[in-house]
């Protein structure tokens, strides 16, 4: 492993509640200058509410507690021109559905140019020239004759990439990307993933990527945090996690993955359901679907630890090392392509 990386963002104890259930248990997690971070699980764990509430996008009736640092700057309870300054300019975040997020009603490089005023000042000639610059950087064609054009002229993979280069027009220190590769071919995915690894690269920004995707999270991150009903249970590097899954819980969604390779063998799922937030159980929440529960896991809620490896977790009984048969990543769809074109 190379230097560790200063941090870029921490959240400290952050809770979210809608009308008086929680949703979000006390979220402790760090984002290292331009670390690639993987947020998995489930969906409803809490994966985009947690990043939603980092920059204050919430609705007025989530109730928010908790710290949010920004290079040491506090953002949860600030002022909205606090919120505004850094939302776009410092974090940017690309969401699930571009075709719901792109205006359809403006044309692509109005909407481009518009961001780029907002955040750097450029108006005129000079933000044409730099919003042509970032369609050519995420690849869209002949950007130049398709500057003018609304979002429904475009793929679906094609609005993706412009929903990035509108991401990447404040220059910022982080990129969310909510999954981004859903709705999308393995073809398409492939090449959205190879992106924001180039774009990483290219500037430095750090990303955090969310998604129940294993294998792209193998393939663009290099630490792992899995969260299950509102609460991190395991973190770890993506080498770690890969290699050894401890919690059950992450033991079941790599067991959940279909695979094209080796003998063909039945899905193993992760039995039961995720319970509603308003009826957690007492103790640990995946109890109840969990093959290795303990009868204390019923009453007392396991913390969140470090151990030897340098990994956390918070179980009371892990799957021993002897027990992980996961040597391999999971087949990521830039390997899947890759296998289908030769």
């Amino acid at each position: 492993m190379g230097a560790a990386k200063s941090n870029l963002v921490e959240l400290r104890d952050l809770k979210v509640a809608f009308d008086g259930v929680q949703v979000l248990h006390g979220i402790d997690l760090t984002v290292g200058r331009g670390e690639a971070l993987g947020l998995v699980g489930e969906s409803g764990c809490g994966k985009s509410v947690t990043w939603l509430a980092a920059l204050g996008l919430l609705p007025g009736k989530a109730g928010v507690s908790g710290s949010v640092r920004l290079e040491g700057r506090e953002l949860c309870g600030s002022p909205r021109s606090t919120l505004e300054s850094v939302r776009g300019g410092r974090i940017a975040m690309i969401f699930q559905d571009p075709s719901s997020s792109l205006n359809p009603v403006l044309r692509i490089g109005r909407q481009i140019t518009e961001a780029l005023a907002l955040h750097r000042g450029l108006r005129g000639d000079a933000a044409r020239t730099e919003a042509l610059r970032l369609m050519d950087m995420v690849g869209i064609p002949d950007a130049r004759s398709r500057f003018d054009l609304y979002a429904h002229e475009f793929s679906g993979g094609q609005c993706q990439r412009l929903m990035i280069a509108m991401a990447l027009a404040g220059e910022p220190d982080l990129l969310i990307a909510d999954e981004p590769t859903t709705a999308l071919d393995a073809t398409i995915q492939a090449q959205i993933l190879d992106l924001l690894i180039q774009l990483r690269a290219e500037t430095g920004m750090a990303t955090v990527f969310i998604s129940h995707d294993l294998g792209a999270v193998s393939q663009v991150c290099e630490r792992v945090c899995v969260m299950y009903a509102g609460r991190i249970v395991e973190q770890g590097t993506v080498e770690q996690l890969f290699a050894a899954p401890r919690h059950p819980y992450t033991r079941g969604l790599f067991d959940a993955i279909p695979r094209i390779d080796g003998p063909r063998q039945p899905l193993v799922p992760i039995p039961g359901t995720v319970p509603n937030p308003k009826h957690l159980p007492a103790g640990c929440a995946f109890s109840p679907r969990c093959s290795r529960v303990l009868q204390s896991c019923h009453t007392e809620l396991p913390p969140l630890v470090p151990q030897g490896d340098g990994r956390l977790l918070a179980c009371a009984r892990p799957v021993p090392l002897a027990l992980v048969i996961h040597a391999a990543k999971p087949r990521t769809p830039a390997r899947i392509v890759e296998s289908a074109l030769q």
